[in-house]
């Protein structure tokens, strides 16, 4: 039998699920509808659920022979910035899950890994780590505003979106700046030479 990590879990915690009323006789079901605060660090580098957010469970526990199956879905706001143009991004997002969670001494100690699924401590569910998997294989790696953000100007450093049509930066390679002077066209920062 795997030796199991013991970590107490507080039953008036947001994100644990308390089964002592859940009948173990296998079809037995209840349901539950909260909203809690979001964790720290619920996502990605730009994009994720900020730290005490509303988060809406909407969930189904299940008695299966093994332990209890837990399903249903997690709904709130993400925020944050697009990897392209850097504008805020705000948007809902909603994640479906199904763990079981097994009891203590279930034939599961024998047939699975110590992490492969997840545990029942004292009749209670830890929902939080599977509420992170869940979040963070939804959330793009490089979220970005509209899937055609055209980004940034990369001269000046501003929006695309914000520039007026038909912007551009005149820059003249420094190697050829001598032949320009020739021609009586200049860079941006020089006035035309007279053309001798």
């Amino acid at each position: 039998m795997p030796a199991h990590s013991t970590k107490h879990l507080d039953p008036r915690a947001p994100l644990v699920l308390d089964t002592r009323d859940l009948p173990r006789g296998a079809g037995s079901m209840r349901t539950i509808q909260r909203v809690v605060p979001a964790p720290a660090e619920l996502g990605l580098a730009l994009i994720g659920v900020p730290e005490g957010a509303d988060l809406t469970l909407d969930l189904r526990l299940e008695s299966v022979s093994e332990g209890v199956l837990v399903s249903g879905t997690i709904s709130g706001e993400v925020t944050g910035e697009c990897a392209r143009c850097l504008a805020d991004i705000g948007e809902p997002l909603t994640v479906n899950i199904q763990e079981l969670f097994a009891y203590a001494d279930s034939a599961t100690d024998e047939t699975t890994d110590e992490h492969e699924v997840g545990r029942l401590q004292d009749d209670m569910i830890d929902l939080e780590p599977t509420l992170r998997d869940a979040v963070v294989l939804e959330l793009p790696v490089n979220p970005l505003c509209r899937e055609d953000c055209p980004g940034l100007c990369p001269d000046c450093g501003v929006r695309w979106d914000d520039l007026p049509e038909g912007h551009t930066h005149e820059q003249i390679d420094p190697r050829w700046a001598k032949l320009s002077k020739l021609t009586g066209s200049s860079g941006p920062d020089e006035p035309a030479e007279p053309a001798p």
